[in-house]
């Protein structure tokens, strides 16, 4: 498997687990998920990146799924669903290295896989929504400051 899917797997797990628990921090949540896993040094990195990103930044990167999300709420989604949403949405808000085409296909792929039947349609119409904000406001508008102004 190629370490960046296996760690978008990883930290869709670990994103579920911390809104599942809601009493745990993410740096507590990856250590305790690498205490029983074993994976590369390269997919450990990227897979905390990915987690410690999405989830510190989870109440802008919400917000904006929200205002995605027509006749959808946060609580009426699922956990799985909302967990990959946040780890795309933090990808494509502040990771410029990786394509937003992967990023939103590999998002789609998870949600084929982990979530309900609907989930690979549901995903790419607020990831597809979200990419063309971004697009709008161009690069430079995309940082920790400027986030909820997409």
């Amino acid at each position: 498997m190629r370490t960046r899917r296996k760690a978008r797997e990883v930290a869709l797990q670990v994103l579920y687990q911390l809104d599942a628990l809601k009493n745990i921090n993410a740096e507590e949540a990856v250590d305790l998920f690498w205490g029983n896993f074993e994976a590369l040094e390269e997919t450990k990195e990227f897979s905390s990146i990915l987690i410690e990103g999405a989830w510190n930044n989870r109440d802008s990167i919400d917000e904006l799924i929200i205002s995605l999300s027509e006749n959808w709420s946060l609580p009426r989604m699922s956990r799985v669903d909302k967990s990959i949403l946040r780890l795309a949405a933090y990808e494509l808000l502040y990771c410029q290295d990786i394509p937003p085409k992967v990023t939103i296909n590999e998002a789609i792929d998870l949600g084929k896989i982990y979530g309900s039947e609907n989930s690979g349609a549901f995903i790419n119409g607020i990831l597809d929504a979200l990419y063309e904000k971004i697009q709008k406001k161009g690069p430079d508008h995309i940082n920790d400051a400027n986030t909820e102004q997409l």
